[in-house]
């Protein structure tokens, strides 16, 4: 899977400009807040339909302008495929494939696999469970169209539980109709638990040998899926928790509340791990994503990578540099480093700087 070019129209602080992209190394690099990491932006949101910063269609249109396109040309398994993306500040996001206009924007998910590896996700080991749900769900909607649609109608069903909770207390009599929700819940939840469980033991398969390599040989890596419940007994903790749940107007229980834990040596890393030990679980991680797109689709996604080299230290870098030599590659950075030049073949080099882009090789 490659990008063949990017056209943006009032896009973030693009007026207009149009990138043509070798299928090998391409290098953006400029002072910060000129508009590299918008670039990457636009590429993952033709993947995703969304930005990976969250911003939502009208924060990412042009100031003072009420609209924004994307137009971008990928080559999937040498077929061209044209995706058209029509933000709009007071409508949904419009949506077309060679032309022709999708109903639903999750329909394009799957078509082009992408993978951001930024600063922040080496943060992703340390942080919030949530974050390692996001992280989870982002992957997993891009390679299976049955978890995108249950994760999407558990997700309403979790917000229509949770209107109808703060509804009881001025409706008690509402209360009986909480069975039909919780019938709901457990159905769709159930599967997204499942899903989840096979999809950490695919990481898991090769994950290992990635860590064990970059650590020297010194440290074992093991992905533990903590779900919220266990589905032989996600019903009767729903009745148990109802009471809670009324008085808090939320839904305590289900695979919105799961975790994954990142072992290193059979230790918590994100409890006992030192910062080197995170940092490499994440990159693992990432490198591993990689590595399960190729084996699930037969294609290798598109890397970008956002001003991340600079975060980690020489050992690191040379074991990522090294992965990525047969993968479409686009890479931000504040300047063309010493260590770039030397260790990695670079095809494209674009200077972006106030909304601008230039070639410069």
């Amino acid at each position: 899977m490659i990008i063949k070019s990017l056209e943006l129209s009032d896009y973030r602080n693009y007026e207009s400009v149009v990138i043509k992209f070798d299928r090998g190394i391409n290098i953006l690099y400029g002072d910060n807040a000129q508009g590299k990491t918008n670039i990457l932006e636009a590429i993952y949101l033709c993947g995703t339909t969304r930005s990976h910063r969250g911003n939502k269609d009208k924060e990412i249109i042009r100031f003072e302008s009420e609209e924004s396109h994307i137009r971008a040309l990928f080559d999937k398994n040498n077929v061209d495929y044209q995706i058209d993306i029509h933000l709009r500040k007071d409508k949904s996001k419009g949506i077309a494939i060679n032309g022709v206009k999708l109903k639903k924007a999750a329909e394009l998910l799957g078509l082009a696999n992408i993978i951001i590896f930024s600063p922040e996700d080496l943060s992703i080991i340390k942080n919030g469970p949530s974050d390692r749900r996001r992280f989870v769900d982002a992957e997993l909607c891009q390679l299976d169209k049955v978890y995108l649609y249950n994760l999407t109608n558990y997700n309403k069903i979790v917000n229509q539980r949770n209107n109808l909770l703060k509804d009881i207390l001025i409706h008690p009599e509402l209360r009986d109709t909480l069975d039909v929700w919780d019938n709901q819940l457990v159905n769709i939840g159930s599967k997204i638990i499942e899903r989840r469980k096979i999809f950490v033991d695919q990481l898991n398969s090769i994950i290992a040998g990635i860590h064990k390599n970059i650590s020297g040989g010194r440290e074992d890596i093991n992905i533990v899926y903590e779900p919220n419940i266990d589905i032989e007994g996600y019903e009767e903790k729903l009745k148990r928790h109802r009471e809670k749940d009324i008085r808090y107007k939320l839904t305590s229980v289900g695979p919105h509340r799961d975790d994954f834990i990142f072992n290193i040596n059979n230790v918590d890393t994100k409890k006992y791990g030192s910062q080197g030990q995170q940092r490499t679980a994440a990159l693992s991680l990432k490198l591993a994503e990689i590595k399960l797109v190729e084996r699930l689709t037969g294609s290798t996604p598109i890397l970008l990578l956002d001003d991340v080299l600079s975060e980690l230290d020489s050992n690191r870098q040379n074991y990522l540099l090294n992965s990525i030599k047969d993968i479409q590659t686009i890479v931000t950075c504040t300047g063309l480093d010493e260590f770039i030049n030397s260790r990695i073949e670079i095809n494209k080099i674009f200077n972006i700087s106030e909304g601008t882009v230039k070639r410069e090789n």
